[in-house]
């Protein structure tokens, strides 16, 4: 154990290291087994790859990791979330690939009759998912329908939402592939499935039942993927990868290339606070160095972050998500009312 690890334990005073304090003496790549990835976010925004993310993975897999692709956006089948992912220089199988659509469809076989009439308010990831499991896929709503299933498409209008709504409010089973609020794109941050199904709840009064993340479905189906037995799952919300991490009982990378930014980690509650904190996907490469917590502050990668008459500091320089790191662990610890000087400061150096 180095001093620095030791100062921070004893700190601790036997207590288990919280949130963001714990070091590792080798790269997380050499530490988990598999990584179970995140898409929206933390490989890919749209069309593009996320800067250093090919290679990255790449070294991963040179080393031994498996990598399992697991996405909350329903619109497209795993075929054709790997061809992209192939198309962006990062190699992927459809087996490596885990869809809420395939989790939402799992539930609704649960929920009905084999052979059924599913109403499927999305796009073809949620049709291909419901004829896979024996269900039969329509767009209209009728008698024969006897469950809706809702996952995000960027063709979903009204008709659709519309249809939805109708069947939703019939008291048939409604499933939702999960319910983000919002989702990165080329163009910024876009409403997400969860906008889309405050619209049928609201329209009917029901709310659905959730297969995604942080649901504990998809993590489960997309560990058996990979045979994964000690995953480190790594994703950029805070409400789903991380929430859904944590829930599982896994430990988590929160990436800083997709919708967190600093004021929304540092505000995070307990069950939203991740393993490990990194910029982006290189954060699997690399060791993480522990936390020293002692009088004068919480420290690392020359940052130090302290709580001063309900201000949280920031002082130093380096890697600006360790800034945020060390300022989210002493913030945690003792949370004040103020933190723009530390905003600030991250602000001012790139974080």
């Amino acid at each position: 154990m180095s001093e620095r690890s030791g100062r921070a334990d004893q700190h601790r005073t036997g207590s288990a290291q919280q949130a963001l304090e714990r070091g590792t003496d080798r790269p997380l790549m050499e530490i988990y087994d598999a990584a179970l990835l995140d898409l929206d976010g933390v490989v890919y925004v749209g069309p593009a790859a996320v800067p250093h993310a090919p290679e990255t993975l790449a070294a991963a897999r040179s080393a031994g990791m498996r990598l399992a692709f697991v996405t909350n956006n329903a619109s497209r089948p795993p075929e054709k979330v790997a061809a992209h992912l192939r198309e962006l220089g990062v190699p992927a199988e459809s087996d490596e690939v885990a869809t809420s659509a395939q989790a939402a469809a799992r539930v609704v076989a649960e929920m009905v009759p084999a052979g059924s009439a599913v109403l499927i308010v999305g796009g073809e990831g949620l049709e291909e998912a419901i004829v896979g499991r024996g269900l039969r896929p329509v767009r209209a709503h009728d008698p024969d329908v006897a469950a809706v299933v809702q996952g995000y498409d960027p063709t979903v209008g009204w008709m659709q939402l519309a249809e939805g709504s109708f069947a939703v409010r019939s008291g048939v089973p409604w499933v939702a592939s999960n319910t983000d609020l919002t989702i990165p794109t080329a163009r910024g941050i876009a409403p997400g499935n969860g906008a889309l199904v405050q619209v049928i709840r609201s329209t009917t009064g029901r709310e659905p039942v959730v297969a995604g993340k942080p649901e504990l479905a998809l993590h489960a189906e997309s560990a058996e993927r990979v045979n994964a037995h000690r995953p480190l799952i790594v994703g950029d919300r805070l409400d789903t990868d991380i929430e859904g991490a944590n829930r599982a009982g896994a430990d988590s990378l929160l990436v800083l290339s997709g919708v967190t930014d600093a004021a929304q980690l540092l505000a995070a509650p307990p069950e939203h606070r991740p393993t490990y904190l990194a910029a982006d996907l290189r954060g699997l490469l690399r060791v993480h160095e522990p936390v020293c917590l002692d009088a004068d502050g919480v420290s690392s990668g020359g940052w130090t972050a302290s709580v001063r008459d309900g201000r949280l500091e920031l002082t130093g320089s380096g890697e600006p998500s360790e800034g945020l790191r060390v300022a989210c662990v002493a913030w945690w610890s003792t949370p004040g009312d103020d933190p723009t000087p530390a905003l600030r400061r991250l602000a001012g150096a790139g974080g």
